[in-house]
This record gives C-alpha cells, structure tokens and sequence, in this order.
C-alpha cells in the first residue's frame, strides 16, 4: 500500500510539472520598473518582487497584467514589439 502511494505521488509531480509547459506568468521587476510576461515560473526573490499566473496563453497573461494595479501601463509601441524578455 505505500508503494501505491509513494507512486502516486511522483506520478503526480511529474505531471504537475509536465502540465506547467507553455505556461506565462507576469512578475513584477523593482530593477526595470515594469512587468514582464515569463515562460518560466517565477521565484520571488531580489529585484522580483510579485508573480502572477500560470496563464494558458500570452494574450491572457496580457490581459492579466493590464488589470495588476502594481504593473505600470505598457507604451503602445512597446506592446507591438513583443515582450523584450521572454524568459526569465
């Protein structure tokens, strides 16, 4: 029976971490001022001062951060161009 669950267990983290896969998060970057939209999950530490997500998509993670009222309004021509850092 503790086979069973032992995995069980590792059955269920890897697919945890499977499932974070093409995931976006917004994290909020004291150093540049702004929030970015990562492909990673982000640790809160240093310069990183808050995340949000996982999103499914980029578009919602866009909109997600739109609505964060720590995250400073992202200039038009900035939003055409793409995220500047994708990854963290």
């Amino acid at each position: 029976m503790k086979r069973l669950i032992a995995a069980g267990i590792v059955l269920m983290a890897t697919a945890t971490v499977g499932l974070a896969d093409g995931m976006f998060w917004v994290v909020g970057n004291r150093a540049t001022g702004r929030c970015e939209i990562v492909t990673s999950n982000p640790v809160i530490y240093g310069d990183i001062w808050f995340g949000d997500g996982p999103y499914r998509s980029r578009a919602d993670a866009k909109l997600a951060r739109s609505t964060i009222r720590a995250c400073p309004p992202v200039p038009p021509d900035e939003e055409k161009d793409g995220e500047s850092s994708a990854n963290q």
